[in-house]
């Protein structure tokens, strides 16, 4: 990728987001449009385009990023199983995808119904 992704942007502190996480591997911050009344966004350092692009030498990077989801959870105070979250990947337009550098919602704060719409 030789564009900044927009999320490479709010990394490198380009773009202003309320960042409340961030390790070697990944940074979080809230969405700006949010599902929920917990809606962060976990995304990789390295800009992998969609989860379905992921390879091999990814396996880490992608560990982390669930790993991460969970550490989030706990300091939001939603990962008690009473409240829970739910985390999720978009690959494609069809599910939702909207900015082409994989990422993981982590989404709380309220009930969330399945199958989701």
């Amino acid at each position: 990728m030789s564009d900044k992704t927009l999320f490479q942007k709010i990394m490198d502190r380009e773009i202003p987001a309320s960042i409340v996480y961030e390790d070697d591997f990944c940074c979080a911050f809230n969405d700006i449009t949010p599902q929920a009344p917990v809606h962060v966004l976990i995304v990789p350092r390295k800009p992998i385009p969609r989860v379905g692009d992921a390879v091999a030498e990814d396996q880490a990077q992608l560990g982390a990023l669930l790993l991460a989801a969970g550490k989030i959870a706990d300091q939001l105070g939603v990962k008690d199983r009473s409240k829970g979250f739910r985390i999720v990947i978009n690959h494609g337009v069809d599910a939702g995808e909207t900015v082409p550098h994989m990422h993981v919602h982590l989404l709380a704060g309220r009930s969330l119904s399945w199958p989701p719409g």
